[in-house]
């Protein structure tokens, strides 16, 4: 009598890809999950109100002179950085080397374009790792010296790596957005 082995050859196909299955799922959870939190809100809200966020910068550079200091250099409100790639960045950026490890400042000042008169702030700003939330440094109006409405603060980096900018300025209920990505050195 011939042996047939398809029905052998049928369950060990089964098998495998069960076993593929079960490893793949095992593989997923074991690795841990960032969220990402550009702008201080969820990835989801970004990406629903993007263009409404970009109007809100508009409509605040309309009304304010921004001044943003990082290490004694002056940025704008921007956030052209949100399109790049970090290996992109590293070729190509007017942002690389702004932060180094050791101690960094940060400045923030808002003029009224009309009055030119400083302005009140609400501050939510946040300094990431770029490929983990295990350092997020996360700076509210609390965490600065405001000197006639100048804010100050310092922070420590113990890394070099590459780094995430990214959060919101409330001027009278007008919101402005930064994100910027860069390096420590």
């Amino acid at each position: 009598m011939k042996r047939n082995y398809w029905p052998l050859f049928f369950i060990g196909i089964f098998s495998f890809v069960f076993s593929m299955i079960i490893w793949t799922v095992r593989s997923a959870t074991s690795l841990p999950v960032i969220e990402d939190h550009s702008f201080m809100k969820k990835y989801q809200d970004v990406d629903e109100n993007y263009n409404n966020m970009m109007d809100s910068n508009s409509l605040f550079l309309r009304k304010y002179n921004f001044e943003f200091y990082l290490n004694e250099k002056k940025f704008d409100l921007t956030t052209d950085d949100i399109k790049y790639s970090q290996r992109v960045l590293e070729k190509y950026s007017l942002h690389k080397d702004l932060l180094k490890v050791g101690k960094n400042s940060l400045k923030i000042v808002v003029y009224d374009k009309v009055t030119n008169e400083k302005k009140d702030i609400n501050i939510e700003l946040i300094v990431t790792k770029s490929i983990s939330n295990d350092s997020d440094m996360i700076f509210r109006n609390d965490d600065f010296l405001s000197q006639d409405k100048i804010y100050t603060s310092t922070f420590e980096l113990k890394e070099s790596n590459n780094w995430i900018i990214t959060g919101s300025f409330n001027v009278d209920g007008t919101i402005g957005y930064i994100y910027i990505k860069t390096n420590a050195i």
